[in-house]
């Protein structure tokens, strides 16, 4: 079966270049009515262009709907702005994909604390800031897809990218809280972690076999039907050079100490029980944990154990 865009408006962030710019041509190509956010920076959020411009008329020469915003994420009013455009042009907003990002990279030792909290508000707050201004649109339509971009660096860690790594796991825990409070609204949430070769890494010096297998391209087939009508919610994607993969966020069962063994030692001692990872699950729901600690309390006697 096909997957069609065709009477939906989507909203791609930082679309000027690399993955959103695939992202926002291949949605057009499908018959969605593009939104081309991009603020037209480097890698670290400096400078001005006119990438946006470029890529709606790409999309425009190739038959298809689309209009530029230069909108900062990071400006909650500017997002709320660029959906009421969207709005009285097409109607209405069916799918965000929040893309937009810089890099500041340095060990944590020498990052100064105005990279921490910038790169957090571009990544995190500026994703919040989108989906809040097309949230209440979204359930009033009584549909929504939202894609939150987090990374292998936020999910398992990377030297040199604390600030880039605490915005993108942050991104993973967005989606897992929105995926609730949407799910009556038929609003579905999800996380790609993708791994691809754009200005973001465009000064790594990898080699041009590589560059090319990690085309921005090779991620679109993820992301889009993350954000399809039947897309999967709650799911943390991972895509690169063709290959996908899902991450989870796991709950080993563990253990309960008796009174006399709730100490420092006592951990230490059934640390292997602890870790083990035999009937591990993955929650759905925080409250998930809780019910663990009840079945753990279980094996002892209960609460009063």
């Amino acid at each position: 079966m096909t997957i069609s865009f065709e009477n939906r408006v989507a909203i791609v962030t930082g679309a000027g270049g690399g993955l959103g710019r695939a992202y926002a041509l291949e949605l057009a190509k499908r018959g969605a009515k593009v939104v081309v956010n991009d603020l037209g920076a480097a890698r670290d959020g400096t400078g001005h262009s006119d990438a946006a411009l470029k890529v709606v008329e790409e999309i425009q020469a190739a038959g298809g709907t689309a209009m530029s915003n230069g909108g900062s994420v990071t400006e909650y009013e500017q997002m709320v702005e660029m959906v009421a455009k969207a709005k009285e042009a097409w109607g209405g907003v069916h799918v965000l994909i929040n893309n937009a990002g810089i890099l500041r990279d340095k060990s944590f030792t020498k990052m100064e604390m105005a990279d921490f909290k910038l790169v957090v508000d571009v990544h995190l707050n500026g994703s919040a800031n989108t989906t809040k201004a097309v949230w209440d649109l979204m359930r009033e339509q009584n549909y929504g897809r939202i894609l939150m971009t987090a990374s292998s660096t936020g999910l398992f860690g990377n030297f040199g990218q604390s600030n880039y790594g605490a915005a993108k796991l942050g991104l993973a825990g967005l989606t897992k809280t929105l995926y609730l409070e949407g799910a009556k609204n038929n609003i579905r949430v999800n996380t790609i972690a993708p791994v691809a070769a754009t200005r973001m890494t465009e000064d790594l010096g990898m080699p041009e076999a590589m560059f090319k297998a990690l085309s921005p391209e090779n991620v679109a087939p993820a992301a889009l039907f993350l954000v399809s009508e039947d897309a999967p919610t709650n799911m943390i994607i991972g895509a690169g050079a063709g290959a996908f993969h899902a991450a989870y966020v796991t709950l080993t069962p563990g253990i309960a100490l008796p009174h006399d063994q709730r100490t420092p030692e006592g951990v230490a001692a059934a640390w292997d029980q602890i870790i083990a990872r035999d009937g591990e699950i993955v929650p759905q729901t925080g409250g998930q944990q809780s019910a663990v600690v009840m079945a753990a309390l279980g094996k002892i006697g209960g609460l009063e154990a």
